[in-house]
């Protein structure tokens, strides 16, 4: 059984951060300090009170996380860092936590999401109803493609 819900814990968070530091820390090398070091994909927006951050359920076993918070402009959202554990890829949590996040920012007002994704996840969002917006661009230090959805045909 697979769910998704905001972090309710400190503990829930803290399972939020390290699954996001074993997929894009440790596994796909992002975020390192140049000269090398330890390296942390944490930014502001985590400590921002605005930031919603979401785990992925498993049964009771927490294995994926995304993250959403309202951009400058009016009805802008932004979703990041959407995160699964190798070992529990293969249970599809990755769509009902995009999901998650694009009904969240929907029912808080949001009138288009925008999302950075790596080039190889691009079909999966436009699965999901995303579009592509402009080209490769730089983020995180490797090319990500702008990908936007429209909230407002999303049921509130």
């Amino acid at each position: 059984m697979l769910s998704c819900r905001a972090v309710r814990s400190e503990w829930e968070r803290e399972a939020h951060f390290r699954i996001r530091h074993q997929v894009f820390v440790r596994e796909q090398r992002l975020f390192l300090p140049p000269g090398g070091g330890a390296g942390d994909d944490r930014d502001g927006h985590d400590a921002d009170p605005a930031t919603i951050h979401v785990i992925g359920l498993a049964a009771a076993d927490i294995c994926g996380t995304v993250r959403l918070y309202p951009l400058a402009a009016p009805g802008l959202w932004q979703g990041d860092r959407l995160a699964v554990l190798p070992g529990s890829r293969r249970l599809g949590l990755g769509a009902p936590l995009v999901r998650f996040a694009v009904a969240t920012a929907a029912q808080r007002g949001g009138a288009c999401m925008e999302a950075y994704i790596q080039p190889g996840n691009v079909p999966f969002f436009e699965w999901l109803g995303w579009q592509r917006a402009g080209g490769l661009a730089p983020y995180a230090g490797i090319p990500h493609q702008r990908m936007v959805i429209d909230l407002t045909t999303v049921p509130r």
